[in-house]
């Protein structure tokens, strides 16, 4: 049955009830740490792809991208509230919807947090190679800084921060609070500088025409955009901690995402009024080209020889911006920013990867040496590396756009399935206790659903098609090893997640 084997809430819920955590945080705190988990990677790194895929009209995109995640937001807060364990999505769907759809769900964040980890890593490189060209006055072959599909041949920066990353997820090194605070600070305050220095030049016939590529092309827009709102769940899983969580989750959520897209659309206001650079889509034959395609970069480098600026062919659009509109410094000092702050979006992510792993492992779906320990760090080295490495491999030779569409996919599947269990477990045990129930449930939690599988289908055709070939495979990974083995079809009701966790590292916020 496709419903079997769900594993006991109450078990789940054992341990978090014996820890239950102070509750101090109010909406403001609430928003601020939304602010400061979503505004970062998807904006730096994604603007000029957003630009060639729908030129002005990427504004429509921010605004669709931050309506949907804004109604998965708080169908992720009821079950985050009555579910304050590690795990998340997955944890969920195994309490509400049985192993098999928890199998796929965690299947698909695995998919998520890796290849979005390669993303940030491609986008790292961009803004670091740029700052170094333009600090040097050199000028660094793209054969070693773009991957093959780019017009190059490998990223090694991309694949030496991957490493990197996991090097320090191995020993154990973690992010403190403090540090992450001051990186969120100068990711903030580097976007809000863009935004005074870009605003007031902006030129009005830069915007036009807004939408050169249709409601398609904002759609896709959108459906890549996506990638620049993950991390909202930073505040749904705070909910233990929330006083009056009822009214300050939403305000939370709801305040973060609206100030987020506000920001955004600023910022993407900036990039495009900017005069004297082109932020219409690259075309062939009247057809915008693909972002991230030989194509494409072969279209860039014959324009570059001509002496036009596009927006949509930098792999450092923020940086690149301010530098053309007479504030070069800035624009260096913009890309020391990106090339600080997005390593700890990096290990977030990474993070999170091994942690599903881990409670995936310790649930016998995936083998026990998943969950080993290292005796000197303490921490689960065997997974952390080969993580690292597809990291690695998927930051050496892929684009950024089409890495972020991957992560995205998967990103989007854990969400339906999220809200999808949300009206699940109101029929089914109605009487819970709900610190944070999601408003109009069974209006939310469609909408949600809708606007997540909108999304999905807006993805290119190879994200789509990659996507179904992982969901295939992990079928096969679950009907030929995970089935037999797991620890709730076997009857042996599992360690709590937070006792599975006493030997870990705590969790980092902004990870789902």
């Amino acid at each position: 049955m496709i419903f079997g084997r769900v594993k006991p809430l109450d078990a789940i819920l054992a341990t978090a009830e014996k820890k239950s955590l102070h509750r101090s945080l109010g909406a403001f705190q609430l928003t601020m740490l939304g602010i400061g988990a979503v505004i970062g990677t998807g904006i730096f790194v994604l603007t000029a792809e957003a630009a060639q895929k729908a030129g002005p009209g990427m504004m429509v995109s921010f605004i669709i991208a931050g309506v949907v995640c804004a109604f998965a937001a708080l169908c992720y807060a009821e079950m985050a509230s009555m579910v304050p364990v590690s795990g998340s999505a997955y944890t969920y769907s195994y309490a509400v919807m049985g192993e098999l759809i928890a199998w796929m769900v965690g299947w698909a964040l695995i998919l998520e947090y890796a290849v979005a980890a390669g993303a940030v890593s491609v986008g790292w490189s961009g803004y670091v190679v740029g700052l170094i060209e333009h600090t040097f006055s050199i000028d660094i072959p793209d054969t070693l800084v773009l991957g093959p599909l780019d017009g190059g041949l490998i990223n090694l920066p991309a694949m030496f921060i991957a490493g990197l990353v996991t090097w320090l997820l191995v020993i154990g090194t973690k992010e403190s609070a403090t540090i992450n605070a001051i990186l969120v600070t100068i990711k903030v305050t580097a976007l809000t500088v863009f935004i005074v220095l870009a605003i007031p030049v902006m030129n009005s016939e830069q915007f036009s025409p807004f939408a050169p590529t249709g409601f398609i092309g904002i759609s896709m827009a959108a459906a890549s955009i996506f990638f620049a709102y993950v991390g909202f769940d930073a505040v749904s899983t705070a909910a233990e901690e929330t006083k009056n969580p009822q009214r300050n989750m939403p305000i939370g959520l709801i305040g973060s995402l609206g100030i987020c897209t506000i920001f955004y659309i600023l910022v993407a206001a900036g990039v495009i009024g900017a005069p004297g650079l082109s932020t219409q889509p690259v075309t062939a034959g009247g057809i915008a080209l693909e972002p991230g395609s030989r194509e494409l970069a072969a279209q860039c480098a014959a324009r570059a020889a001509e002496g036009l600026k596009d927006v949509v062919c930098s792999k450092e659009a923020l940086a690149f911006t301010l530098r053309e509109i007479g504030w070069p410094q800035i624009g260096n000092l913009l890309g020391l920013a990106a090339g600080l702050a997005l390593p700890s979006v990096i290990l977030m992510m990474m993070f999170g990867q091994t942690r599903i792993f881990f409670v995936m492992s310790r649930d016998g779906l995936l083998p026990q040496a998943f969950s080993k320990i290292h005796p000197k760090f303490n921490t689960p080295h065997v997974i952390t590396i080969i993580t690292g490495v597809a990291v690695a491999l998927f930051a050496a030779f892929f684009p950024v756009g089409q890495l972020a569409n991957i992560s995205n996919s998967g990103t989007l599947f854990a969400f339906a399935a999220v809200s999808i269990a949300v009206m699940v477990i109101r029929r089914t045990e109605p009487n819970r206790k709900r610190p944070f129930r999601t408003p109009a449930v069974f209006v939310t939690a469609p909408l949600a659903i809708l606007g997540c599988v909108y999304l999905f289908i807006s993805l290119d055709h190879k994200s789509i098609i990659l996507f179904l070939i992982w969901a295939a495979i992990g079928l096969l990974v679950y009907f030929g090893y995970s089935r037999s083995r797991s620890h709730v079809g076997r009857g042996i009701i599992d360690v709590p997640e937070h006792e599975a966790y006493e030997e870990l590292d705590p969790p980092v916020p902004g990870t789902h």
